[in-house]
């Protein structure tokens, strides 16, 4: 008799691809609004489900007078699964939400994307676990002063013991220059493509593109499917990713109304700390850099080795985490009992579980009274450790938490 376990297998292996393919597309569908891909995927419970649970139920969630709804078919599923096979015979991966592969860091953003293709030699599982990830950007129009610290930047992060990765957009200026002196310092690099996984914008970086894709522990990667040219659209668009993928950003130079300003900006909205060289009052290409830096968003680079130790890169990082538990007893010790200083603990524990998670949440994941939580949620608000913002969401503050890591 042949044995059961073959076609579970098989049967699971279908079931996985066959998710895989609802949440590639969503994303070909729901590009420009993430947010609703996410919302269908709740309310049916998977990404395959959107696709053949009937026109009249997506109907009630998207509305009667959507655009998207005649899109939600059960051959949009079936195109979206031979794209994957054509796609995995060219060498591009598509990484789908729900795949544990997909970026965490990327995943803490609202406006994530439903899925990213991938073009690189190493798995996905293994190029975004890098231990740190530094965002460099600026303006196309560099300057030789923007060009030498951005090279000197990226060169004296390559010496540091922590190889961090250098994540750009692969466009002319500050994107290539990061990208080019991370390779010569030996450093991990990924570009983030405004375009669909097989085109090369511009095409004078191809080159670099390919280089990039061939090295180990480098890829290019987009959440544009195939066919999707280079718009000005996408490139505001694409600085989502380059934001939501990096723990730290960096800019060169920027004018004010520059994308890296928008890559910053929203870098800030993520919760990521963001970094500015400054420049001459009246060089307009870091205008941007000073505004930043003015409204207290961006913290002024004076040097590479003072970047480094503020981003955490220098020999201090090889030191093992302090315990959540030890900094709240050096901090609270005196004022608190041990009850309080444990249950702030456990407050944080679920915080970085579950980023973004409302106060009344964490109440119940805790089992603590709803009063007790919130009042030493607050407490740890009013220090910085942590951010609470107006729906009572909580996140670790960036800045303050490099005394937990």
């Amino acid at each position: 008799m042949l044995s059961w376990r073959p076609f579970f297998i098989y049967f699971s292996g279908m079931k996985d691809m066959k998710e895989k393919a609802g949440q590639c597309a969503l994303n070909r569908i729901f590009g420009f609004e993430p947010r609703t891909a996410h919302a269908l995927m709740e309310h049916f419970g998977s990404a395959a489900d959107v696709f053949v649970s009937g026109s009249k139920e997506v109907e009630a969630v998207l509305g009667p007078y959507s655009r998207y709804k005649g899109l939600v078919t059960e051959k949009t599923l079936e195109d979206a699964l031979h794209e994957i096979e054509e796609l995995s015979r060219q060498g591009i991966m598509f990484i789908g939400y729900g795949d544990p592969s997909y970026p965490s860091l990327l995943k803490e953003c609202e406006d994530a994307p439903m899925g990213l293709y991938l073009r690189s030699t190493t798995p996905p599982e293994e190029l975004f676990s890098y231990s740190r990830s530094i965002a460099v950007v600026g303006t196309r129009d560099i300057s030789p002063y923007g060009r030498e610290w951005c090279r000197r930047i990226v060169l004296e992060m390559g010496g540091s013991r922590q190889k961090p990765a250098i994540i750009s957009g692969l466009a002319l200026g500050t994107d290539i220059c990061a990208h080019v002196a991370a390779m010569e310092a030996g450093l991990p690099t990924i570009g983030v493509m405004a375009t669909g996984p097989e085109t090369v914008y511009p095409y004078r970086h191809r080159g670099i593109a390919e280089r990039m894709a061939h090295t180990p522990g480098c890829g290019l990667v987009t959440d544009y499917p195939p066919g999707t040219a280079p718009l000005p659209v996408h490139f505001l668009r694409r600085n989502r990713i380059i934001a939501g993928l990096c723990e730290a950003l960096v800019l060169i130079e920027s004018k004010i109304k520059g994308g890296g300003m928008m890559t910053s900006r929203l870098a800030f909205s993520y919760s990521r700390d963001v970094y500015a060289l400054p420049g001459r009052a009246d060089d307009t290409r870091s205008q941007g850099c000073n505004l930043l830096i003015r409204e207290k968003i961006a913290e002024a680079i004076t040097d590479a080795g003072s970047l480094m130790k503020s981003i955490g890169l220098d020999s201090q990082r090889g030191k093992a985490r302090i315990p959540d538990i030890e900094i709240l007893d050096r901090t609270y010790g005196n004022t608190l009992s041990k009850d309080k200083i444990d249950a702030m603990a456990r407050i944080l524990d679920i915080i970085r579980k579950e980023r973004g998670i409302s106060v009344e949440d964490i109440a119940l994941a805790s089992g603590m009274e709803y009063g007790t939580v919130s009042g030493l949620a607050s407490l740890l608000e009013s220090d910085g450790m942590i951010s609470v913002d107006i729906l009572r969401r909580c996140s670790i503050n960036i800045r303050k938490s490099k005394l937990f890591d």
